[in-house]
């Protein structure tokens, strides 16, 4: 097996152009003359994830069952079946649990999905093909930008829009805690508060998009909504901001 440093060049450009960032989608100006676009996002896992791993022990579960009590009014999106890692599994598998999800969300909302952002981010050689037969409007799930733009494949544009995700806009990394592991919040919750504010901050400034990517059972409690709270109330201290969801931002930004 040849090793990742004896690739020749046709080969890691290979991999390096299956999925590329191709030209940006960052508008001229936001509806109605706003400053910059907010895009706030909750991904609920509930009790995916222990289930993912087949732990099936009730403590366990109740950490996931806090999210499904406390969150409801959003644009509804997929987010996998059982919080698979699409990296680990076969493209037929992906390809069903992906479509598995999306009529389930639509039988059980009444509204067909526009978009997608998978389990943990995992974006597997063969995801792209299934969201594009999906398709949708815009993935959330890459992060080669802090704007939105246009996904390319093997060097040719697919006319699917990118809102960009990054870790350090997301609650996990600073808020997760599990006994067993080293996820630790070795952040000071309102450390990350600093962070997100520093974001919106250079969002604003540059006239651009400020997305986060939080989750019910994290961000949830009460510690943490002070955060968030706090964040809310620093954006909207800067006059004209747009609130969207990701499908508002992906249709304007596309014309679609």
């Amino acid at each position: 097996m040849t090793e990742p440093w004896q690739w020749d060049e046709s080969t890691w450009r290979g991999h390096i152009q299956r999925v590329r960032a191709g030209r940006s989608l960052k508008p001229s100006s936001w509806p109605g003359g706003a400053r910059v676009a907010v895009a706030l996002s909750f991904d609920s896992d509930h009790e995916t994830i222990p289930l993912r791993d087949a732990e099936t022990q009730p403590g366990k579960l109740s950490q996931g069952e806090y999210g499904s009590r406390v969150a409801a009014g959003h644009e509804v999106g997929i987010h996998g079946w059982i919080h698979e890692r699409n990296v680990h599994l076969e493209p037929h598998a992906e390809r069903e649990l992906t479509l598995r999800a999306a009529d389930t969300l639509e039988r059980v909302s009444g509204v067909h999905p526009v978009g997608i952002r998978t389990p943990s981010w995992d974006f597997s050689d063969a995801t792209l093909s299934v969201i594009l037969e999906l398709r949708l409007l815009y993935d959330s799930s890459l992060m080669a930008d802090d704007e939105p733009y246009e996904v390319v494949a093997n060097g040719e544009p697919t006319g699917l829009v990118e809102i960009p995700v990054e870790w350090i806009r997301d609650d996990a990394p600073y808020f997760s805690f599990d006994r067993y592991t080293a996820i630790r919040p070795y952040t000071v919750p309102r450390d990350g508060l600093s962070i997100w504010q520093d974001e919106f901050d250079a969002a604003c400034e540059e006239h651009g998009l400020f997305q986060l990517t939080m989750h019910p059972h994290i961000i949830g409690h009460r510690s943490r909504m002070a955060v968030l709270a706090a964040l809310i109330e620093h954006v909207k201290a800067c006059p004209g901001v747009w609130w969207a969801t990701h499908a508002d931002v992906a249709r304007y930004v596309s014309g679609r």
